[in-house]
């Protein structure tokens, strides 16, 4: 039997590896999700994200009622070629001001422990460490 939940997060994924984009409305999910897609990443779904554990795999796919759709600001929501079952490979809170040089964490998402990585949304730079912290499985 495997567990699953329904979370707050934009999700891309990345060479096959979902990543979990979290933070509260307005936080910049959908923006980061964006820049992280016209770098080459796929969008697997804006806002909430379905999980799933098989095994000690997670798993994220969007919910029926959203795939293949994101909110682009200005422009309201529109179709986007979308990606289902993603392995997730990372999780990143989007917050003010992380750390400069944190402690590698990981969190349990469905009972599977996942490396976390706080980050801000914002600057130009936060799609490239986001695709390093995947190339040398960081946090």
């Amino acid at each position: 039997m495997s567990a699953h939940a329904t979370i707050h997060a934009s999700t891309v994924a990345i060479d096959g590896r979902a990543v979990l984009l979290l933070g509260p409305s307005g936080s910049g999910k959908s923006d980061l999700a964006l820049r992280l897609i016209d770098r080459g990443a796929v969008l697997v779904s804006d806002d909430y994200t379905h999980i799933a554990a098989f095994g000690d795999t997670l798993v994220a796919s969007a919910p029926s009622t959203i795939a293949g759709r994101i909110e682009v600001r200005g422009l309201g929501i529109i179709p986007m070629e979308h990606v289902d079952g993603v392995r997730v490979a990372l999780a990143v809170r989007l917050q003010d001001g992380p750390e400069r040089m944190p402690e590698r964490q990981l969190e349990p998402f469905a009972g599977i422990a996942v490396p976390v990585l706080s980050l801000d949304p914002r600057p130009a730079s936060a799609p490239l460490v986001i695709e390093h912290a995947l190339r040398h499985d960081l946090p």
